[in-house]
């Protein structure tokens, strides 16, 4: 492949008329895996180069490390701790994770199982009597949402104030100053400020009320790190709850999709439930809710492969691609749910491999168990459906699902 070839590839990967089947693009990105751009940043998309950067320690995820750096939508004091690097990443990670899951609260995802079963048994009640029902709206969207508000002390009757916030937030991630428009970075900016500003009221109030919500735990534990200053806990509190269920709205909606694509495993799932933990776990592979990593900085000259990425250069990550390598995965472009030695790269990998997968996992399991055994006839109303903008976080903005023949 010339070094020009590369760079139209991924332009006609991140353009929105790609969303629904990136994957033959991915293939051709492939021939290259490392491929330069244009303007000098680098793209990885194959799954042995990328296993190696995303363990290496020469990468960073701290924006000041780029020699050239992006446009800047995080506007925080503190950014979050996906985008610290060690020790500083180690320490705010350690800290909430302390709340949120081993070794302090181990049973944390376990003990929501019933309150995970219930809400979506909730959801699907409330549809059972229509024809016609759409996956995002009905399920899978409300259903994290609810969770990762209960979870965090969010009130949930503020989602609709939120929600055109984060929907802000995502678009502007990966902002290309030479094909979007500046409003479009703008939009984020304001969305992350009045997000910050929301969460950071919800904090105070926690100060001295020591309750079971994760801001609360935040706000009045001294574990052995310390307590998290209130700035910490805001921009913690801002991931997790934009990761905490965009993911996995994303990864609900994107196994729906994939069941009614392929009945056969769907009536599998009806049959044998516990299917239903592998076929998760094809999922991130073969559909996953994250398919690239934007950016992230080398802090020195770094050989991935063949080539030699300059300190301060810019990388994106397939992550998608490289779940779907043939040198690393057997027919990768089949959906396998029996599929053995599933490494696949669906939460990333290293340091900062995602902080909810376990919740994201178990939600999954049940909603699509859930789904699986109480739809009738289910069929799609259109194939492809609609799809959001985000080439970064991908998954259908609706899924309308007819019923017993609609």
């Amino acid at each position: 492949m010339t070094t020009t070839e590369a760079p139209d590839i991924l332009r006609r990967i991140l353009d929105y008329s790609s969303r629904p089947d990136p994957y033959p693009l991915y293939a051709e990105l492939r021939r290259t895996p490392v491929a330069r751009q244009e303007d000098g940043s680098y793209v990885i998309s194959t799954y042995r180069e990328l296993a190696d950067i995303l363990h290496n320690p020469h990468l960073s995820s701290d924006v000041r490390n780029l020699a050239h750096p992006m446009p800047s939508a995080e506007g925080a004091p503190v950014p979050a701790f996906i985008n610290m690097d060690p020790p500083e990443h180690d320490r705010l990670r350690r800290m909430a994770m302390r709340h949120f899951g081993p070794p302090h609260t181990p049973g944390l995802v376990t003990g929501l199982e019933p309150t995970l079963a219930d809400i979506v048994g909730g959801l699907i009640d409330d549809f059972a009597d229509k024809d016609r029902i759409d996956i995002v709206d009905d399920l899978a969207y409300p259903f994290p949402v609810t969770v990762i508000c209960h979870l965090l002390g969010v009130p949930r009757e503020d989602e609709p104030r939120f929600r055109v916030w984060v929907n802000d937030i995502i678009n502007s991630i990966g902002y290309d100053p030479k094909t979007d428009p500046k409003e479009k970075l703008d939009d984020g900016v304001r969305a992350r400020q009045n997000l910050r500003e929301y969460l950071g009221g919800l904090v105070e109030q926690r100060h001295g009320h020591p309750s079971d919500d994760l801001l609360s735990r935040l706000a009045n534990d001294d574990g052995p790190d310390g307590r998290m200053t209130d700035e910490e806990i805001i921009s913690t509190a801002n991931l997790l709850l934009i990761a905490g269920h965009e993911t996995t709205v994303n990864l609900i909606t994107n196994g729906m999709l994939t069941l009614l694509r392929h009945p056969h495993v769907l009536r599998r799932l009806r049959d044998e439930p516990d299917l239903v933990v592998p076929l998760v776990e094809e999922l991130l592979r073969y559909e996953p809710p994250v398919h690239i990593i934007p950016w992230r900085a080398a802090y020195s000259d770094v050989t991935v492969g063949d080539t030699v990425i300059p300190k301060g250069s810019q990388i994106m990550l397939m992550l998608a691609s490289g779940s779907r390598d043939p040198n690393r995965f057997h027919d990768p472009d089949r959906f396998d749910p029996g599929r053995r030695d599933n490494q696949h790269l669906g939460f990333g990998s290293g340091v900062h491999l995602c902080f909810g997968g376990p919740l994201a996992r178990r939600e999954a399991h049940i909603a699509l168990g859930q789904l699986a055994r109480r739809l009738d006839g289910p069929r799609l109303v259109a194939d492809p459906p609609p799809y959001r903008r985000s080439p970064v976080l991908r998954g259908p903005i609706h899924l309308q699902v007819e019923r017993n023949g609609g």
